[in-house]
């Protein structure tokens, strides 16, 4: 069983690559973030063609999740139970479903634009509600995993220069303080292996040629608990999906499980790709 997770930086910007990617990947769960539709202009149509169901919490501006799935979509979700919103708003953050025989949640947490902001005290909140909220899952025996966009880098390592980050968000204490938390509900980093360069980093600035030189970032985590853990073969970052013209500034992250999607159905095929 293929599971992944993307950023994709809007879908209708993104569709065609998408489309085109779930099939050479051969990738049965996907949860996906920034879709930045609203749920009406979501491409069920065009996923539904390619064996996809969908589920979708999105509300037309910068954030939007969805789940993506051809091995079936149960118990759907949305919204972050507690979530903290921000200026008094809930936003489209957080989607979890039951997948086979995978429960996930899709993340886009909060950026947290910069240190001492409003949007950071919401960005550590929110990751305090995330705890809170998927505890239950993480401690049972059903294979589990919170998937997305993070927004933190967990260590020094995590990014390609710690200097240059100096007193900006995404690698204070307080951040990895509460991934930290976050982990010790019963998860564990399920760590990528790069296809290139040393370092698994999952985005990369448009900006100032950060893709071409390296200049990159591991925000886009799988969270897993121990079932999920345990059946993992393998993880990888799809580092080519972030490469020409069109690209996400976000490669996918893809971890294969030792799972039978269906398990009434008996033996699955082999994954493409």
């Amino acid at each position: 069983m293929r599971i992944a997770t993307w950023n994709v930086n809007s879908i209708t910007a993104r569709l065609p690559r998408l489309l085109a990617w779930l099939e050479s990947s051969g990738t049965d769960v996907l949860c996906l973030q920034e879709a930045k539709v609203a749920e009406e202009q979501f491409p069920f149509a065009e996923l539904r063609e390619r064996g996809y169901e969908a589920a979708v919490h999105a509300t037309g501006r910068w954030n939007g999740v969805a789940v993506l799935s051809r091995v079936g979509l149960a118990d759907v979700v949305k919204g972050l139970p507690g979530d903290p919103g921000y200026e008094g708003v809930s936003e489209a953050r957080a989607l979890s479903a039951t997948c086979g025989p995978v429960r996930v949640w899709s993340v886009y947490v909060p950026n947290g634009r910069e240190v001492g902001h409003a949007h950071y005290a919401y960005k550590l909140e929110w990751l305090k509600a995330l705890r809170a909220a998927v505890a239950e899952d993480a401690a049972g025996e059903r294979p589990f995993a919170v998937l997305g966009d993070y927004n933190v880098a967990p260590a020094d390592d995590d990014v390609w220069d710690r200097a240059a980050f100096e007193g900006a968000t995404h690698v204070t204490d307080a951040e990895r303080a509460a991934l930290a938390e976050l982990r010790e509900a019963g998860l564990s980093d399920v760590v990528p292996r790069p296809l290139k360069y040393d370092h698994p980093y999952t985005y990369w600035d448009y900006r100032q040629l950060c893709f071409p030189k390296n200049r990159g970032m591991r925000i886009d985590l799988v969270y897993a608990n121990a079932a999920f853990t345990k059946a993992a073969q393998d993880s990888y970052v799809d580092r080519e999906e972030r490469k020409g013209k069109g690209a996400s500034d976000h490669a996918p992250v893809v971890v294969d499980l030792d799972l039978d999607p269906d398990p009434a159905a008996g033996p699955s095929a082999p994954a493409e790709g």
